[in-house]
């Protein structure tokens, strides 16, 4: 029997893709955690290593953000070379490491959302996290753009490199 080829061709080109595909590094270069050093406006931010990260809690002010252009339809890369929509539930902090996965709880309403965190920021005084416009509606601040908020980790990294916490809300 004797395969068409189209068929052929399909092959081909799917077993190209998957090869070269493996072979390309994500897209922000990190591989596993990204834990560097960083300095923006003059200041050095120094993340945590995955283990202080793993279990971690803070309380703060969260705002929201929007860096979009064109109709809020196209934004630039994240920290981690990432695409990011406003419809996405992700997020920024300074110091944890990327990617991360926390809950996120508005203090003034007790709504809750699971966030990736994926870029670095907020850099503005007295902040601590900032949301897409999408976690901002869940927790239910959009509108005030601020609100006190607690974050947990709940895992860091991605894919075989993900490490969970102990804190036993994840699911």
């Amino acid at each position: 029997m004797t395969l068409p080829f189209s068929v052929i061709r399909f092959f081909l080109l799917g077993t190209a893709l998957s090869l070269f595909s493996s072979c390309v590094s994500r897209p922000g270069g990190y591989e596993g955690y990204q834990t560097r050093s960083y300095t923006v406006r003059g200041q050095t931010y120094h993340p945590l290593s995955v283990d202080q990260a793993l279990g971690y809690t803070e309380t703060g002010r969260c705002s929201w953000y929007n860096e979009s252009k064109f109709f809020g339809l196209i934004r630039g890369n994240t920290s981690l070379g990432e695409k990011v929509y406003p419809w996405h539930l992700t997020g920024a902090h300074k110091t944890l490491p990327l990617p991360a996965l926390i809950k996120v709880t508005n203090l003034e309403n007790g709504k809750s959302v699971k966030i990736r965190l994926n870029d670095r920021g907020p850099f503005i005084a007295g902040r601590h996290l900032d949301v897409t416009p999408r976690a901002a509606k869940k927790l239910g601040f959009y509108d005030q753009g601020i609100a006190r908020t607690r974050l947990e980790v709940l895992s860091v990294g991605d894919g075989s490199y993900r490490r969970k916490s102990k804190t036993g809300w994840f699911f």
